[in-house]
């Protein structure tokens, strides 16, 4: 294999390792919200997802970014959460 490659690769490696202490830090702050939620129905808002993936085109046109990438990334971590929120719901008593 190419060196280059595997140099590359090592470089994607780390930057993965740090993409999963952001997602943990992520997963915190969901918990945090999941605790203030009532009720199930308030898990999905329709308004704050369009918000958000509209942001981030926008972030992303800015940064050069492809839009199509960060909003395939963006969506699919949207969906991620909530179903962890789905599947780590409690109702207060």
């Amino acid at each position: 294999m190419n060196s280059n490659i595997k140099q590359i690769r090592i470089k994607l490696d780390q930057l993965d390792n740090s993409l999963l202490k952001l997602i943990k830090k992520r997963t915190k702050l969901v918990d945090s919200i999941l605790k203030n939620k009532k009720f199930k129905n308030q898990i999905i808002d329709q308004k704050r997802i369009k918000l958000i993936l509209n942001n981030i085109k926008i972030k992303s046109q800015k940064q050069n970014i492809d839009i199509i990438v960060t909003r395939k990334i963006w969506s699919s971590m949207i969906r991620a959460y909530i179903d962890y929120e789905f599947r780590n719901f409690k109702k207060r008593k």
